[in-house]
């Protein structure tokens, strides 16, 4: 019996962790669209497995000394898409914030940090906000999106946001 219970328990850790493997497929939902022309742009996409991440990742942003507020952000997540574009370009960046605008994503906010532009955008329902979209951008062609699913009030993010602005 304590063999079966071994073997379960390894196939579902094998299981969790398969869902982390990097990909070079884009993850988020413009980027799969195979009609646009990237131009060369290459994706390495991360589906984060909050089960196991959601501890990591709050004791990291504690040492790194982050808010309270995003701790708290970061529990009220429930899916993680990462999404690195490399030698993206400025038109198709445009046309990025063209298609979230047409799907009813709203600019939180945009926020200069080291350099990097970091926009944040939301999709709210009412008082829920169940999808944050954050993209930061520096002036070379090299890109980060990160797709946050879970159960936010606008509060959480304005928090956030502050938090963020301050530094």
């Amino acid at each position: 019996m304590k063999t079966l219970k071994n073997i379960f328990l390894a196939i579902l850790t094998i299981g969790m962790l398969q869902s982390c493997i990097v990909s070079e497929k884009p993850n988020i939902d413009f980027f799969q669209n195979s009609k646009y022309d990237f131009k060369g742009a290459r994706f390495a996409s991360i589906n984060v497995p909050m089960v196991l991440a959601k501890s990591y990742i709050k004791k990291a942003l504690r040492e790194e000394g982050e808010s309270e507020e995003t701790v708290n952000l970061v529990k009220k997540a429930s899916k993680i898409k990462v999404l690195t574009v490399t030698n993206g370009s400025e038109e198709m960046l445009n046309d990025y914030t063209q298609y979230l605008s047409n799907n009813h994503y709203e600019e939180w906010a945009t926020i200069k940090h080291d350099g990097d532009n970091v926009n944040i955008r939301v999709k709210q329902d009412g008082e829920a906000i169940k999808n944050m979209l954050i993209t930061v951008g520096s002036n070379s062609r090299d890109m980060v999106f990160v797709d946050v699913k879970g159960n936010f009030t606008p509060d959480d993010i304005s928090k956030m946001i502050n938090s963020v602005s301050v530094k």
